[in-house]
């Protein structure tokens, strides 16, 4: 036994040193924790620095980790089951890097064979190294680690656990004792069998052994146990000496080895770093071959276009040689006219020489430099500026007053009066003049015959001879040209002043230029002015309101009918493209009102392409008005559209629409671009059968209420937010669809003789000739042509058909999805078949859409209006399992209550099949006689449309006088679940005075079910009238002394009061 008494400091040091590794190393940390606890109040800081630092450690134990032990809860088997399939795709993923874990370690395994054979030499130098530097051996005891002597025998493991424990006992820590007890749980420490170690050798031992385990933990000992090191160092064996200069040595090696690692690791990111370089460049040098080759694929579409314009160069030569031809011809055949006209002719014939001689020099000037743009072909610049000159030619020869000013200009070129062109006339402009002019001498040529019929042809009704023509002719063309040139330099002026004077004017007064500012657009012959001036225009205001922006539009339509189709597609909508993606809403929003309003006056092929991808990038802008503008407009544009190519794509934008988050958006869809759509396109079947895929999609994607198979919960599904609100436009959409479905069923209908006798409603002698019931019609129906090639029963009605095929079983499939809280969108469906009802007629909803619910909710019907070729597809509707006929009374019997029985034809029949359906508690005669919750809660919901309301209160006091004990409980409990969906006075009226009757009931299941109904009634009303009716009927219940009764009071009011009044509030809380 250890005599810590008799042993001197640093001997007591060593051993709580060597029991706080112990403790540490074998995961005793409770005790560890102890001890450290009774270190500190034993004031042995010095020992307790190792423990400090251990649990100090973030770690060991990192506060998330410790937060979330504290948060720890009892989880549902739905979260365990999510948290299973979670942790097995964490395991397969982990097992798959394990896997390349274990191949690296493999290839570093491999490494290190071969580094192995560098290691001797590096042992040799170590050793020299070692003797060179003896004197410094003392100095660098504390920074060599060691590495361990070997893992703990269990028997000396079993004499450490209890020479820590003997320590404990007898340094006074008892309390750390008792933790270790508790921690060491594979053996007896009060039993310590007799061996050959001794305790002090097995602490020492062990001792040693946490010396040399780490080089922190050595040098952590050597710096707090001063006193220790000279008694280390004279108890040091010669067999512990070799054993630490072998430990040195082992770890010089492990040092030089992790060097050669660093420098491994170095040389392979250099590698990677020169391979992501070599990929780089290898796709620089990718993209610079393909800019090459679209340069040369450029170039050769500019050769083919100089081809091109060069044959119509030869063409225009080919055409001025026919012209001097006929002007030959005119003279040799005029040679014989009176004298008295010879010199006017011949003034005449030599003014036209001269035009064309100026023509020809023009032409040869042009082929000079279309020449010169050959010889230029391999620079792609000079390409596309011949290309943009060629553009500009179209454009300025569309405007009229541009071609008769360079028309003055030509003739002032022929006779060498260059000085006198205006600052602005280009050399281009120039160019582009002789074949302006050429094209308006074939234009009059090809209109009047021959040139000679311009010039000496006689005029008739009394207009002057040719020689006063001529000179008025002259006189006139001075005076245009002169006049021309005037206006044209006032265009350049304005041109000019107005970017500088627009930002001045006052934003309000803006307006007031756009005559201005349109003329100077429509008149003006340079491109580029022209498009600045246009760029002012969309840019006159920063931010327009609604009246500003109606008075920019109307300017571009004008300008749109003034300059012609070109010129609206290359000045107008390039501003319209630049901005789509403007900082101000405002902005985008004048694009897309500009979208709709211009596409009149472009080609129609531009409407489908460029115009529809504007109209495209607004529908999916941020701002809700923009994107509101953009579906009011592209109902205006699908008119305008040349054919029907876009008619899929049209189609996906509008159902994007008809789902927008907006309200205001789905209601401009709904309203104007649904029925655009329908009329342009044409393919109402396609949309119905898109519309049902997209209802049933949205809510089969949600994820179900419960992942029990085989409940009634896991048929249903939690919609989100945003598949709730889907549902609900897609089904207002079916809605707005309904008028089209109705009269293409007319329009359709195989009997025309009937169909135009019974107007829009569908007849039952119309629904009998579907059915192929024809024995009680009309012979004479018959006796027309147009009725004998229908066989009984075979007639073909697709538009008729689908309503009762593929509409009614897609809602019914719907609702069985939907769970029972999402009343609104029941409400949607239900409100759904009250309008096919009223659009198709009450012998339609007789005769086929009532057989079709009874049947999907399990009851029997007629289906004697049915062809006999479909009744296997209406029976199939019918519920087959348990479940099915559970999930048909909850999400199908109150579309069947609300929608079907719930028309206003079908007020008596509603009455009877209630009285039905809540004296046997089911539609089936099988089941027991009460009311289940899914019949309670379908009355709830048929109690959500007030005109019912007179009804249901009228059924429910014949259940309240009944003698019946199941019905007086059943009216109890409807009385509470419709509540909600009265108003006080009903409540005063109706309700209160049913709930006494069954409060004074003398069955007490009766009366404790009218307590809850009355807490429902103080939970939903703050009347003084209304409560204290409910105060004095609770006095009349706890005055019968029960118990029961007095819990269910509490129970029913407690709930109430925090929306109670103070009176009702004060009653429940200083219960008697």
């Amino acid at each position: 036994m250890v005599n810590l008494g008799s042993m001197d400091v640093v001997e007591r040091a060593s051993l709580c040193n060597c029991v706080v590794n112990f403790l540490l190393e074998e995961k005793y940390l409770l005790s560890a924790f102890e001890l450290l606890h009774e270190l500190l109040e034993d004031g042995r800081e010095a020992q307790a620095i190792r423990l400090k630092e251990f649990f100090s450690d973030l770690s060991h134990f990192p506060p998330d980790q410790i937060s979330r032990f504290n948060t720890l809860r009892v989880a549902d088997p739905q979260s365990l089951l999510e948290e299973k399939e979670a942790l097995e795709e964490k395991l397969a993923i982990n097992g798959y890097e394990l896997r390349l874990a274990q191949e690296d370690i493999l290839k570093l395994k491999t490494e290190l064979e071969k580094k192995a054979e560098v290691l001797p030499n590096l042992r040799e130098s170590n050793a020299l190294v070692s003797i060179d530097h003896g004197q410094d051996i003392q100095r660098q005891k504390r920074d060599v680690s060691y590495s361990d002597l070997g893992p703990l025998k269990d028997n000396e493991r079993s004499d450490l656990n209890c020479a820590v424990k003997e320590y404990l006992l007898l340094a006074g820590y008892r309390l750390t004792a008792m933790t270790f007890y508790e921690e060491v749980t594979n053996q007896n420490l009060d039993v310590w069998q007799n061996t050959p170690a001794c305790v002090p050798d097995a602490l020492r031992h062990y001792y040693y052994q946490y010396l040399s385990s780490t080089a922190e933990a050595a040098e952590v000992e050597w710096e707090e146990t001063p006193d220790l090191q000279w008694a280390l160092l004279s108890n040091t064996n010669g067999v512990n000496g070799e054993k630490i200069a072998m430990l040195r040595e082992n770890e010089a090696l492990l040092k030089a080895n992790e060097k050669l690692n660093h420098e491994k690791e170095f040389l392979l990111k250099n590698k990677d770093l020169a391979d992501g370089q070599i990929m780089a460049l290898t796709k620089s040098s990718e993209a610079l071959q393909k800019d090459l080759k679209d340069k040369e694929n450029m170039v050769q579409v500019l050769k083919q276009s100089l081809e091109h314009h060069r044959k119509d160069l030869n063409d225009c030569r080919a055409e001025i040689t026919s012209l001097k031809m006929h002007i030959e011809g005119y003279r040799s055949g005029r040679s014989w006219a009176v004298s008295d006209v010879d010199d006017v002719q011949s003034q005449s014939l030599e003014r036209y020489k001269e035009e064309i001689k100026s023509l020809q020099m023009e032409i040869e000037s042009l082929k000079a430099k279309n020449t010169m743009a050959n010889d230029a072909l391999d620079s792609t610049n000079c390409e596309k500026e011949s290309v943009q000159g060629e553009e500009n030619v179209v454009e300025i020869h569309e405007d009229k007053n541009v071609i008769s000013h360079q028309v003055d200009l030509t003739s002032g070129v022929s006779e060498n009066q260059e000085a006198q062109l205006p600052e602005n006339q280009t050399s281009d402009d120039i160019i582009r003049i002789p074949e302006e002019v050429a094209q308006e001498l074939l234009i009059s040529s090809s209109e009047n015959g021959t040139v000679g019929n311009i010039v000496n042809a006689p005029k008739q009704n009394g207009e002057p001879p040719p020689e006063e023509s001529e000179v008025l002719k002259s006189d006139n063309i001075g005076g245009k040209t002169v006049s021309e040139k005037m206006g044209l330099g006032t265009i350049q002026i304005l041109s000019d002043a107005l970017p500088k004077i627009v930002p001045y004017v006052l934003i309000n007064h803006r307006e007031e230029l756009l005559p201005l500012i349109m003329c100077a657009i429509e008149r003006h012959p340079d491109t580029s002015t022209r498009d600045s001036l246009t760029h002012t225009l969309f840019n006159l205001i920063k931010r327009p309101d609604e009246q500003q922006r109606r008075i920019i539009m109307d300017a571009c339509v004008n300008l749109a009918k003034n300059v012609g189709e070109m010129r609206t597609e290359i000045e107008l909508l390039p501003q319209c493209w630049e901005q789509i993606n403007h900082t101000y809403e405002e902005r985008r929003l004048l694009v897309a009102q500009s979208c709709g309003e211009l596409a009149e006056f472009v080609r129609p092929e531009i409407r489908d392409s460029l115009i529809l991808s504007i109209v495209q990038q607004l529908i999916e802008d941020s701002g809700t008005v923009v994107r509101d503008a953009a579906a009011h407009n592209l109902a205006l544009l699908l008119p305008l559209f040349p054919n029907m190519d876009k008619y899929f794509k049209v189609e996906e934008l509008m159902f994007q629409l008809v789902c927008d988050p907006s309200g205001v958006v789905v209601e401009t869809t709904l309203k104007e671009l649904v029925p655009a759509v329908i009329n342009w396109g044409n393919k109402l079947d396609h949309i119905l059968r898109v519309l049902l895929s997209y209802i049933l999609g949205s809510a089969q994607r949600c994820p179900p209420l419960s992942g029990v198979e085989g409940s009634v919960e896991s048929h249903l599904h939690v919609l989100g937010e945003r598949e709730r609100w889907n549902i609900d436009v897609l089904l207002r959409m079916l809605i707005e669809l309904l008028p089209f479905v109705h009269q293409k069923a007319i329009e359709t209908c195989p009997f025309p003789t009937v169909s135009e006798s019974m107007g829009t409603l569908f007849s039952t002698s119309l629904v009998e000739l579907y059915a192929g019931i024809l024995e009680n019609m009309d012979a004479a129906i018959f006796a027309s042509e147009r009725f004998k090639d229908f066989d009984s029963g075979h007639v073909e009605w697709p538009a008729f058909e689908w309503m009762h095929i593929d509409c009614f079983p897609s809602l019914i499939q719907l609702a069985c999805l939907l769970p029972p809280k999402e009343d609104n969108l029941r409400k949607r469906i239900a409100m759904f078949l009250l309008a096919v009802s009223g659009r198709f007629g009450d012998s339609y909803l007789t005769h086929i859409m009532l057989p079709v619910f009874l049947l999907a909710i399990g009851d029997i019907a007629d289906l004697t209006f049915f062809p006999s070729t479909i009744h296997s597809v209406i029976k199939g509707l019918s519920p087959k399992t348990g479940i099915a006929e559970r999930l048909a009374t909850m999400c199908v019997l109150p579309l069947l209550l609300a929608g079907v029985l719930g028309a206003p034809c079908k007020h008596e029949q509603l009455g009877e099949y209630l009285r039905k359906l809540l004296g046997q508690g089911t539609v089936k005669e099988s089941q027991p006689a009460k009311c289940n919750a899914e019949i309670v809660d379908a009355v709830r919901f048929l109690c959500t449309f007030e005109e019912h309301h007179g009804m249901i209160f009228n059924i429910l006091w014949e259940m309240v006088v009944s003698s019946n004990i199941e019905m007086k409980i059943s009216a109890a409990n409807l009385l509470k679940v419709i509540v909600p969906y009265i108003d006080a006075k009903v409540a005063s009226t109706h309700v209160l005075p049913a709930l006494v009757t069954l409060g004074s009931d003398q069955n007490l299941t009766v009366k404790y079910a009218s307590i809850d109904a009355f807490g429902a009634v103080a939970l939903q009303f703050k009347n003084d009238t209304i409560v204290d009716k409910i105060r004095v009927q609770m006095d009349a219940f706890l005055e019968d002394g029960s118990h029961e009764a007095t819990i269910a009071v509490v129970r029913a009011l407690v709930v109430a009061i925090p929306h109670t009044t103070d009176k009702l509030r004060d009653y429940i809380l200083y219960f008697p």
